[in-house]
């Protein structure tokens, strides 16, 4: 045989043994590859558009790590970058860390969920009969009735202890805003009060509790207090997307509502606890886990929606659910991250996704990066993305006027407005008392559409009028907002509040910027809503000293007190102390001091005219500077050097008790 030709044999088996060995290595393709290569590249968009700082993301089958990773930088200034043992905060997946350390002592038969709260904290008492109804159960699935979140000092830079107390002071002069179990409205308070009832029935610290009986067995090593308090752990700071500046580690003090750290890595190995391998629970408690807890109001909206658990957002999606699987999920938000954790506990399979960002996306990113691992895995047929036609309107409905009126949810009033001449409907949205349009929507087969790609629907529900959101790529209805009922016969409240400035005085100089929007409020009368008052969020009068919530299903709502102090009116909003802006004292031109009282109340000036100021404030003080608008131009805890306040200008010292402050206050010079 020729050279030549035992060369071309040679190169045919080659060739041969290149295409059987690509057959074989396509056979064993590497299941997750979309899923890695949708978390890179939704995580980088997210990044790269501003909406988060930093992430990282995991994957977790049959109890290993498949996929682990880090995004962006964690400390800039160092130029340290996220790796897949740097911690985050996880907001309110730390709910299902409570609602797992309450069924260890149910476990125990030491907790009954069907137990009233006061059988194991009988210092729990609200201003509303209804609250002995309250069980366990109740405080993790969101039917509980109260009213929402503890604001007051809970979410911040350093630990407060002192948040269970203000907790139960705070509810005790509050009402429900429906009967425990007619309805699931988030809300925080019912994890904290499941806290206390961990402490309590165990004897032991919360955080104690969670190491010893959780973290410790399962081996989660990067998980624990947030990451302002946890020491000797690489943290990924928050930097502010719109000025760039770092913002100060963030803690919550409400742990068991939201106050954990983790890993993406070390969450997955946390949800491998809820699959059959998972061995934290016993077999009936890990049941009770896995089901959905729904309120009584459950089928009454067109679609399903949210299935809260023991702690979960959802036992189930409808895409899943039609497939035979079931899904468990639990997002977490604060002021400076955002997350979402997945886990599919029949087939052992976990997704988790953090990011320094209130806007990352994470909930969609998880899905999306679920979805692929579940069609890699041939346990769901891939979903065919049908090009969005945008829905051409029709004619209004005939009961369309029915609907039209003010809706509020939370600190939002609106008013929905039809044309019927154009086939279409505007939301207003309130500020202060100017109408700004915030949304058009054309109708088109029973929904509303904006141009988003969003849709939603009214109905009405018992007495109650509901705006539900029902985006279709989901399946879920979400009530969006509810109805303001004309009040027949409308009562006032002694002291005329129309659009009067407060200040708050009860603020803990580490208080996070998220809630620094709060210190400076005003209140407003609208001619179109007798017997409503805006404050933080819209109340229904209800005596001339008492304005209570108007809603059942609508989330952190509160209550407003008015009350006389040193011959001015001052103003409980829930757990917010506020006195009227006209007792602020002057700023004085040269250096002045201001000293914290006993009372340990913020302190507050006001410029009489421009002027450029120094200060020089305690350890632990914080100065913040408020336009007359209330738009914050200053604030210590990410500002340094000396500050511009305008004409008009709110300035707020916040310390504790005997605190001083040395303010120092020159004119404004026009360069």
């Amino acid at each position: 045989m020729s050279k030549v030709r035992l060369i071309g044999v040679f190169c045919l088996c080659f060739i041969l043994v290149v295409a059987l060995s690509s057959v074989e290595a396509a056979g064993r393709q590497n299941p997750y590859e979309s899923a890695i290569i949708t978390a890179r590249s939704e995580i980088w968009k997210a990044i790269n558009s501003g909406k988060c700082g930093s992430a990282t993301a995991a994957i977790m089958v049959d109890g290993k790590v498949v996929y682990a990773e880090g995004f962006g930088m964690a400390d800039r200034e160092k130029g340290i970058p996220v790796r897949t043992n740097t911690l985050f905060n996880i907001g309110s997946i730390s709910k299902v860390h409570v609602a797992t350390a309450i069924m260890l002592l149910v476990d125990e038969g030491k907790i009954s969920l069907n137990r009233p709260v006061t059988d194991y904290l009988p210092e729990f008492k609200m201003a509303d009969d209804r609250y002995g109804k309250i069980t366990v159960r109740m405080t993790l699935n969101h039917v509980s009735g109260m009213h929402g979140t503890e604001g007051k000092n809970s979410f911040g830079f350093r630990y407060d202890d002192n948040v269970k107390r203000e907790t139960l002071e705070t509810l005790a002069r509050a009402h429900l805003k429906h009967d425990p179990g007619a309805m699931a409205v988030y809300c925080n308070d019912g994890f904290t009060l499941a806290e206390m009832i961990v402490e309590r029935v165990s004897g032991k610290r919360y955080m104690d509790f969670l190491y010893e009986r959780m973290f410790r067995p399962l081996g989660l090593k990067n998980t624990g207090i947030g990451v302002g308090e946890i020491k000797g752990k690489p943290i990924a700071f928050y930097y502010d997307p719109k000025t760039g500046k770092r913002h100060p580690p963030e803690v919550l003090s409400i742990i068991g509502a939201g106050g954990l750290s983790s890993t993406a890595v070390d969450l997955c190995r946390f949800m491998d606890a809820f699959s059959a391998k998972g061995k934290l629970l016993k077999k009936g408690s890990f049941a009770e886990m896995r089901k959905e807890q729904p309120s009584a109001f459950r089928g009454k909206l067109r679609n399903p929606t949210f299935s809260f658990g023991l702690g979960w957002d959802m036992t189930g999606l409808p895409r899943y659910d039609k497939a035979g699987i079931q899904v468990l999920g639990k997002s977490g938000g604060t002021g400076n991250y955002s997350s979402m954790v997945f886990t599919v506990p029949d087939e052992r399979i976990s997704v988790a996704v953090i990011a320094a960002g209130k806007e990352s996306g994470a909930m969609k990113i998880a899905l999306d990066v679920l979805d692929a691992v579940l069609v890699g895995k041939k346990l769901l047929a891939k979903e065919e993305r049908l090009v969005p036609v945008p829905p051409k309107a029709q004619k209004l409905p005939q009961d369309h006027a029915s609907w039209s009126g003010y809706y509020a949810n939370g600190a939002v009033l609106g008013q929905v407005v039809f044309d019927a001449e154009k086939d279409a409907a505007t939301l207003y949205a309130f500020k202060g008392q100017e109408k700004v349009p915030a949304g058009t929507f054309i109708y088109n087969n029973g929904y509303y559409h904006d141009n988003e790609g969003n849709r939603y629907y009214f109905t009405k529900v018992g007495n109650e009028v509901y705006f539900v959101s029902s985006p279709p790529d989901v399946g879920i209805d979400m009530i969006a907002m509810q109805k303001v009922k004309p009040r027949e016969k409308p009562k006032s409240l002694n002291s005329n509040v129309d659009n009067k400035a407060w200040l708050r005085r009860n603020v803990g100089p580490f208080e996070g910027a998220m809630i620094v929007e709060s210190h400076f409020a005003r209140s407003f009368l609208y001619k179109d809503l007798p017997g409503y008052v805006f404050f933080q969020g819209i109340h229904r009068v209800d005596s001339p000293e008492f304005a209570g919530m108007p809603f059942d299903a609508i989330r952190d709502q509160a209550e407003l007190t008015l009350f006389e102090k040193d011959g001015n009116t001052w103003a409980w909003v829930s757990d917010l102390l506020y006195g009227p802006a006209e007792t602020a004292a002057a700023l004085k031109a040269g250096e002045s001091s201001v000293k914290i009282g006993n009372d340990g109340y913020s302190r507050w000036l006001v410029a009489g005219e421009d002027a450029v100021v120094s200060f020089t404030k305690p350890e632990k003080g914080r100065v913040i500077i408020f336009t007359p608008d209330d738009m914050t131009t200053y604030d210590s805890a990410v500002d340094t050097g000396d500050a511009y306040a305008a004409k008009g200008s709110y300035i707020e010292c916040a310390g504790v008790a005997n605190d001083i402050f040395t303010i120092n206050a020159r004119p404004a010079l026009e360069r």
